[in-house]
């Protein structure tokens, strides 16, 4: 997959490198390494051409959805598949755009700081782009973790993240190919 993957950017590409260099060396989803693989989604509604967040407790951030593979997964999609449903209630998620290549729509190493017993890590995040077709289904999976949908320029005034707002970009310039 990395090897399909198109880096945009010189630091996209050194973070391409330090993930199949964790691949290289086994264990990528092993929460014990300080840097670690995740897979998350940014869920789309395309026809209202809306985004969903969630609200995320421990980063006090609006963020996409995702997390850890469990003990056995091995596959960044299904992983992100898997942690978006969990977090979202939505049965119906999808790979968007439909019938392209299930790859990450993003490929970004995010710094984590330490809390839960974990000390400060790293996560090498797989983005992809997930859609539904039931936005008004989704549901958050605790009171501590709300979501909102919310356009494009929402999501961009709701984020700080400066990974998330390049993610941001590069899904709505999706929509501008006309994938609906």
């Amino acid at each position: 997959m990395l090897e399909r993957y198109d880096a945009r950017s010189e630091l996209e590409a050194v973070d391409v490198l330090r993930v199949a260099g964790v691949l290289d060396r086994g264990r990528p989803w092993d929460r014990a390494t300080p840097l670690h693989t995740t897979g998350s989604a940014l869920i789309v509604h395309p026809p209202t051409r809306r985004v969903l967040l969630r609200w995320h407790e421990r980063q006090q951030a609006w963020l996409q959805v995702g997390g850890h593979g469990d003990p056995g997964e091995d596959d960044p999609l299904a992983v992100a598949l898997r942690e978006a449903e969990e977090e979202t209630g939505l049965a119906d998620l999808d790979v968007w755009p439909a019938g392209t290549d299930p790859l990450p729509v993003h490929l970004v190493i995010v710094p984590v700081p330490a809390g839960k017993g974990e000390p400060a890590h790293e996560h090498a995040d797989l983005r992809y782009v997930l859609a539904t077709s039931t936005p008004d289904a989704a549901r958050p999976e605790s009171p501590a973790a709300p979501m909102r949908w919310v356009t494009f320029a929402e999501a961009r005034e709701l984020t700080r993240e400066d990974n998330l707002q390049e993610t941001l970009r590069r899904v709505e310039e999706l929509f501008t190919l006309d994938h609906g």
